[in-house]
């Protein structure tokens, strides 16, 4: 990057750390743009030019987050299928840090706060677009094929299914063995459908 798109990083960067230090001792709905904006030492124009609204403060790694979807798909390990490969992305970036302190935070603050937590989600299906043509290029689908779309749409689906979870980690396993595998009722079902089917 040159100086002038250092110094645009940097400021983006500033006003970041500033919103999300203030929604945390705050609370998000107690934060103006004004507030964030006195925080980082910028005009509210300023401020403006960098992000559209307060929620994007929020989500600031986002482009970050898709870039990472798509080396989960090109650079997944030899012998890897591409629901393993994204589930072992979703696994380490999204559900075995939460025990970090300052990660917990952050997802506190996002689940108790319904504005957030709309627009964060609305924000996470973005990124199927680029990952169903990931996923296109990588098996030689069309770019439309909507095997690849309905992959792409539920590999990020389960993180969102998962996070709501008393154990996260089953529940994005238990996700991403659909995926795998397709659909098997799970043994308890089965057993108990079993007498209506055979009366049939």
């Amino acid at each position: 990057m040159g100086r002038r798109e250092r110094k645009k990083a940097a400021t983006r960067q500033a006003l970041a750390d500033a919103a999300l230090q203030l929604f945390l001792e705050r609370g998000y709905d107690q934060v103006s743009i004004k507030d964030i904006a006195e925080a980082a030492d910028v005009s509210t124009t300023t401020l403006c030019k960098h992000f559209p609204g307060k929620e994007a403060l929020v989500f600031d790694a986002d482009s970050a987050h898709e870039a990472a979807l798509v080396a989960a798909v090109r650079e997944r390990p030899d012998g890897w299928s591409l629901p393993a490969a994204l589930r072992d992305h979703l696994l380490r970036s999204h559900i075995e840090n939460a025990t970090d302190p300052a990660f917990a935070q952050f997802r506190q603050l996002v689940t108790s706060t319904p504005a957030l937590r709309d627009y964060g989600h609305r924000m996470w299906m973005r990124h199927e677009t680029a990952l169903t043509q990931a996923i296109a290029a990588d098996t030689g689908a069309p770019a439309d094929d909507p095997a690849c779309a309905a992959l792409a749409h539920f590999a990020l689906e389960a993180l969102a299914l998962a996070r709501d979870q008393d154990d996260p980690r089953a529940a994005l396993d238990a996700a991403f063995d659909l995926l795998e595998r397709g659909w098997h009722p799970p043994a308890a079902r089965r057993a108990a459908r079993a007498p209506e089917q055979g009366a049939g």
